[in-house]
């Protein structure tokens, strides 16, 4: 039997000897009252922590009856079961007036000591198997919102804090969360309050897979456990491959067969292979987005260069922006595209149409016809796909521009103080679309160009048009130093906070000398 505390309110002193007597060879432990009003202010001030009150009817202030009732509506200590016992209330009204009034069992004289016992034994169980399904039932609440809560969550670190911040929620003690990043560094989130630091589970404690076990409190010294506790642990992994995720708590807050945390610890391994899978795959897209990026920019007499590529933020994937710069027959060529799409594949589309577009220029093919054979390639090769691409060629002695749009926002011109946007227009890439007409124009020297792609002028709130006027703005001004105009460009119009979108920016600008 569960050991369990009882209060016992009799005024007769000698009935209360008696049940205090048997209640204590059987085990319990016994607190008495005299009174219905002793009782309550006994209960109220938790000076008695009862887990049952066996209560008189006839008390000389209030009726057991009052008494009852009044424990059965107090929110503080309503959940605590009652058993009438009385020599005089024993007629049928009695016992259906004390029943319909909230006690749970109704005993008359004479008792004998065995059912006194039994009955508080039934009584015991009923409730306690209510509070473990109502305690299950609640903390199977907290388990969805905290799985909501990890899933929604953008980077591993602030996953397993949502993992500890909910696990100290479900099981009220110290809870530790472990999982390692895609490079292989073991985080552990403890709380409550929650905190991510960097901490590995003990070798000799590391799980082969998933399971539950009870620890020694030692074993997981990232935490302060309640002295003489144990620690519950449950590891869980989707991929053999993958080292598990350990979420372990207070040893006393468990139910047996740990079922809620067994569907935590799921529910965390879950969310962190989802997140490890992202983390590596968007590492892996930007490696290859920059390997595939120029390191190194012509030179080119009499035009200065700039360049700037800034990767979507690390919970976004990558996109497929490019830009090519290289000096053929003496002139300068130019291109700048986006690949529609945010993924591994589209750096690859990106790939693979930026070294085909610098085939077709080597051939010596004008901006139109190279874009004419750049869609016919992707019509062919990349079906499914589609990009953006805008591309030109300088003459650095003259300043002569030769250039066509495949659907790419427009570059911008700034010439003494003015700023206008140009308007090369056609398809983008990657449909049957009309040939793309060529747009030619002079640069004049101290003549600076911008193209970009949209990540630098979209905001997922606003209209493009503002974007654009905001470039247009912020373009009114060149620095001396294209290098702290790019600068700047990113600063303000790419914003502070994580972006959402791949930012590619190219800028020239002829010598004044020119």
């Amino acid at each position: 039997m569960t050991p369990a505390t009882i209060l016992v309110v009799d005024d007769s002193a000698t009935k209360r000897y008696l049940l205090v007597s048997w209640l204590t060879r059987a085990g319990f432990t016994v607190v008495e009252a005299e009174t219905g009003g002793e009782a309550l202010r006994k209960l109220a001030a938790e000076d008695v922590e009862a887990d049952l009150v066996v209560l008189d009817v006839k008390l000389p202030d209030m009726s057991g009856f009052e008494v009852c009732e009044r424990i059965k509506t107090d929110p503080g200590y309503g959940v605590l079961p009652v058993i009438h016992v009385s020599a005089h209330a024993v007629d049928v009204n009695d016992r259906t007036q004390g029943l319909n009034r909230g006690a749970d069992a109704y005993l008359v004289e004479p008792i004998e000591p065995d059912e006194l016992i039994a009955t508080a034994q039934a009584v015991l169980r009923y409730y306690r198997a209510r509070q473990r399904a109502e305690l299950l039932a609640a903390r199977m609440v907290r388990l969805a919102e905290t799985t909501l809560a990890i899933n929604s969550a953008s980077t591993l670190p602030a996953l397993l804090e949502a993992a500890a911040l909910g696990a100290a929620d479900i099981f009220g003690a110290p809870v530790v969360v472990v999982a390692e990043t895609s490079e292989g560094e073991s985080l552990a989130a403890t709380g409550p309050p929650p905190v991510v630091r960097r901490w590995a589970v003990p070798r000799h404690r590391v799980a082969v897979g998933s399971l539950v076990r009870t620890d020694e409190a030692a074993d997981w010294d990232v935490v302060d456990w309640p002295e003489g506790e144990t620690v519950a642990v449950a590891a869980a992994r989707l991929r053999a491959d993958r080292p598990p995720v350990y979420v372990a708590v207070s040893g006393s807050s468990q139910t047996p067969g740990f079922p809620v945390l067994r569907q935590l610890s799921q529910a965390v391994a879950a969310a962190v292979e989802a997140q490890r899978s992202f983390d590596e795959e968007h590492r892996i897209a930007v490696t290859l987005q920059r390997s595939l990026l120029q390191s190194r920019l012509p030179e080119v007499p009499g035009v200065e260069l700039a360049v700037r590529y800034e990767p979507a933020g690390a919970q976004t994937e990558v996109g497929g922006d490019f830009y090519e710069l290289t000096v053929l027959d003496g002139k300068l060529l130019v291109a700048i595209g986006d690949v529609a799409g945010h993924s591994l594949h589209a750096a690859t589309v990106m790939a693979e149409l930026r070294h085909a577009v610098r085939a077709y220029a080597v051939e010596g093919h004008p901006p139109a016809a190279v874009l004419e054979l750049a869609n016919r390639f992707m019509r062919t090769v990349l079906p499914a796909d589609s990009a953006t691409l805008c591309l030109f060629t300088l003459d650095p002695a003259n300043g002569r521009i030769r250039m066509a749009s495949a659907g790419h926002l427009p570059p911008l011109l700034h010439v003494d103080g003015e700023v206008r946007f140009l308007s090369p227009r056609g398809a983008l890439l990657g449909l049957d679309a009309p040939p793309r007409a060529e747009l030619e124009l002079e640069l004049p020297p101290g003549g600076t160009l911008v193209l970009y792609t949209d990540g630098l002028i979209e905001q997922r709130d606003a209209d493009i048009d503002e974007g654009m006027r905001a470039l247009a703005a912020c373009a009114a001004e060149v620095e001396p130093d294209l290098d702290d105009f790019c600068s700047r460009l990113l600063t303000r119009l790419g914003g502070s906070g994580e972006q959402a979108d791949d930012i590619a920016v190219v800028v020239l600008r002829r010598d004044v000398s020119a």
